[in-house]
């Protein structure tokens, strides 16, 4: 049988259940929103990670939990959205002690309180498989206010949210990969791997500046490139505007390709489009600007692009893709 990617099976197999939909968003927006009373909309996401896949099977389960509630608070985020309560999901594989769900538990409380949020029911049940855990977010927007992918005009500038690589070299240092870093950079980059940032105090500046955004856990490039797509636009990227932290640059001086840095995943930054007035006002909030977004046409078909020095680079894979 053929293999076919996360995105193939959305579109062949789940969009048509959703139907028109006004909520479901044609399923391409990794959240539903959902009409509430004449003051604010509820906007929900669902995010799963699986021991061996999205973390490792020996990670503190604290830590574990602290990162299942912060990649379902970027999805929230990057809508212009406030988060304010959760639903969770856990299969406990056999044999799970009462003390380790109980550091799970703790670090659920850790980021709840951080982010003011409640639980507000869920699942738990036991499994033959690794550990699977899923949570489903909710937050609240003005009613009309939700951002989506779609939006992004030709002439709108790129931004993002923050450093870019930081969750990547995480990995790569946890794989034993990055031997040249002072201990102090592989601290830093394993702790971005575990424990993504999410500026909930960007929810303002996104809602009332951007024109299309989204967050960014797959790859900055390809991620970018959905959203191009889904607005039929070519994003050109800057490799050189691109934000990095000390230790990415580091690891740079070290051996690692800086293209590897906007290719790599688990980020969790905000990636969104506005108009220059819009773009200035995000960068006073805190956003880098990295590139712009260009009209279609046969030499600029729609996607990402990576450019450099005027340059642009040719990229074998731009993200990260299930396949399934």
């Amino acid at each position: 049988m053929p293999e076919h990617d996360e995105f193939s099976i959305i579109d062949q197999l789940f969009k048509p259940l959703a139907g028109l939909s006004r909520e479901a968003r044609g399923l391409i927006d990794d959240v539903a929103v959902i009409p509430g009373n004449e003051a604010c909309d509820l906007v929900v996401n669902t995010d799963a990670l699986v021991a061996g896949i999205h973390f490792f099977e020996h990670d503190p389960l604290d830590l574990v939990a602290r990162k299942l509630m912060r990649v379902n608070l970027s999805d929230i985020v990057a809508k212009g959205a406030k988060p304010y309560g959760y639903q969770l999901m856990t299969a406990w594989p056999r044999g799970t002690s009462y003390a380790e769900k109980a550091d799970f538990v703790r670090g659920l409380k850790t980021d709840q309180d951080r982010y003011g949020l409640s639980l507000f029911g869920g699942d738990t049940v036991s499994t033959e498989g690794p550990l699977v855990i899923s949570m489903t977010m909710f937050g609240k927007v003005a009613a009309g206010k939700a951002l989506s992918r779609l939006g992004a005009r030709t002439g709108d500038r790129v931004l993002i949210s923050g450093y870019i690589g930081q969750g990547y070299l995480g990995l790569k240092a946890l794989q034993g990969q990055l031997l040249g870093l002072s201990h102090q950079d592989v601290n830093e980059v394993i702790s971005a791997y575990h424990l993504p940032e999410i500026r909930t105090d960007l929810v303002p500046a996104i809602r009332d500046h951007a024109r299309s955004a989204m967050d960014i856990s797959d790859g900055l490039l390809g991620d970018a490139d959905h959203l191009a797509r889904a607005n039929n636009l070519m994003i050109r990227i800057d490799l050189n505007k691109v934000p990095t932290s000390l230790s990415a640059r580091a690891a740079i001086a070290s051996g690692i390709s800086p293209v590897e840095l906007v290719t790599g995943g688990d980020d969790y930054q905000i990636l969104c489009t506005a108009d220059e007035a819009g773009a200035r006002a995000l960068v006073m909030a805190g956003f880098y600007d990295i590139g712009m977004c260009l009209g279609v046409s046969e030499d600029t078909p729609a996607g990402a692009e990576l450019w450099a020095d005027n340059r642009r680079i040719d990229v074998a894979a731009k993200g990260y893709t299930h396949r399934l």
